[in-house]
């Protein structure tokens, strides 16, 4: 059995129920591990609808899983692997997933697209059936067309998948995704060619806590560069500059670069491996984006800055 990956666009709180309920239902009745997340609004309609039926289902508004794509991707997994044995013989387990689109800044919207592009390869050789419903309603229509290049088929309410004709080779889109460059540093941001990881992290540690970040948090910053600067050549030439409440810091190296495309997006096995630096890496920041062309490979890592830092701790209490 392999894993199944479908988009499913909705216009109506109906077309909702009319995708989620059958695979909802189909799963519960075959003894399948079900996990919904998706919307407030949705997980109410989904509730109501499923009655006495819904407490045999796991839910979490799509917030829960993380604002990062890497939190969502582990997470999944995570699921899978708790819940993978229960499945019913030649069963699944289903994941109804609806991610948070709106609002998101273009280059987010690009990662969070690289994370679903990335998922036919993360899942694949497990039993994951996995539908991700796209509300048409509110969405930018370029995301819907994105979901038919990330998503092998389309489930339809009452139909059977259809293959989606967009659907892009996930490497391929990845690698699509990896080419768009980032935003040029501003004109004062910080630079340094270093010869050594050490150098790096001297680098990024000391301007880090020069922006005002405490000792401890300009420590993981620059953790976090030495992590994802693990897979990369030296020398590096390094850039850190605060904007908009993050502290970025732009590593580029001249030659190689990251050869895995979803290299960082689970967690480490008992024996080292090459993405390992990168899922730390991106444990640590908020975003980290690749890119790739003729001069080399640039990693960029956002962090929170010192006074975001502060916002998101007063939250806590």
């Amino acid at each position: 059995m392999s894993s199944v990956h479908q988009a499913a666009v909705y216009d109506s709180d109906r077309r909702f129920l009319d995708i989620a309920l059958p695979f909802v239902r189909d799963g519960l009745a075959k003894g399948d591990p079900v996990l919904v997340t998706t919307t407030s609004a949705n997980l109410e309609l989904l509730a109501d609808a499923l009655g006495r039926d819904g407490r045999l289902v796991d839910y979490a508004e799509s917030g829960f899983l993380g604002r990062r794509t890497v939190e969502r991707a582990t997470a999944f997994h995570r699921y899978w692997q708790r819940r993978g044995a229960e499945a019913s013989r030649g069963g699944y387990v289903r994941i109804l997933a609806e991610p948070v689109w709106t609002g998101r800044a273009a280059a987010e919207v690009r990662a969070w697209q690289r994370m679903e592009a990335g998922l036919n390869l993360l899942l694949r050789g497990t039993n994951v059936w996995m539908i991700c419903p796209y509300d048409a309603r509110v969405l930018d229509p370029r995301v819907v067309v994105g979901a038919r290049h990330t998503h092998p088929t389309l489930a339809e309410a009452g139909r059977p998948p259809v293959p989606c004709p967009e659907y892009t080779d996930p490497v391929e889109y990845i690698r699509e995704c990896d080419s768009v460059p980032p935003p040029e540093p501003p004109d004062d941001a910080a630079s340094a060619r270093v010869e050594t990881l050490h150098d790096l992290r001297a680098f990024v540690s000391g301007q880090a806590s020069f922006m005002g970040l405490s000792h401890d948090r300009a420590t993981l910053l620059a953790v976090a560069a030495n992590e994802a600067a693990g897979m990369l050549e030296t020398p590096l030439s390094v850039r850190l500059w605060e904007r908009l409440g993050a502290v970025t810091c732009r590593i580029r190296s001249a030659t190689g670069g990251v050869p895995d495309p979803v290299a960082g997006f689970l967690p480490p096995g008992p024996s080292a491996g090459p993405g390992d630096g990168l899922w730390i890496a991106r444990q640590l920041c908020d975003r980290l984006d690749i890119h790739h062309d003729q001069e080399g490979c640039i990693l960029q890592l956002r962090f929170p800055s010192a006074r975001a830092e502060e916002l998101r701790q007063s939250r806590k209490y």
